[in-house]
């Protein structure tokens, strides 16, 4: 890889840290979502600032070129986000479902009330 590539790969990491933070300090982002891209911002930028280790990891993976090895562990990342997501959204469709069903019966409740209340009210005149 040439040493551009090594450049763009730290200054990336670089931006990716300072996104991340900020969003974390503005309270976008929360903690446990942030640790995938913290990760990801550190193995870039540690692979930017030591390109020996990224040659040794390539071997030892054995992998032919260090960018093969970039683009797997980036979309493995990736892999991990979704599925944290996925989880999560899984969680807040049944919390929905649930508080729905909840609002549902509250209505319901709420209508036979006012019709009991009504029926009290022409009775008695």
């Amino acid at each position: 890889m040439s040493t551009t590539a090594y450049i763009l790969g730290v200054v990336a990491a670089v931006i990716t840290f300072g996104v991340v933070v900020e969003l974390l300090r503005r309270r976008r982002l929360r903690e446990r979502h942030a640790i995938w891209w913290l990760l990801a911002a550190s193995l870039a930028l540690i692979a930017g600032l030591f390109p020996d280790i990224l040659v040794w990891a390539t071997s030892l993976a054995g992998v032919v070129l260090p960018t093969n090895l970039i683009f797997f562990v980036s979309i493995a990342v990736l892999f991990l986000v979704c599925i944290q997501n996925s989880a999560e959204l899984t969680g807040l469709e049944s919390e929905t479902r649930a508080l729905a069903e909840r609002a549902a019966l509250q209505e319901l409740r709420i209508v036979e009330l006012e019709k009991a209340q009504a029926r009290g009210t022409t009775d008695e005149a």
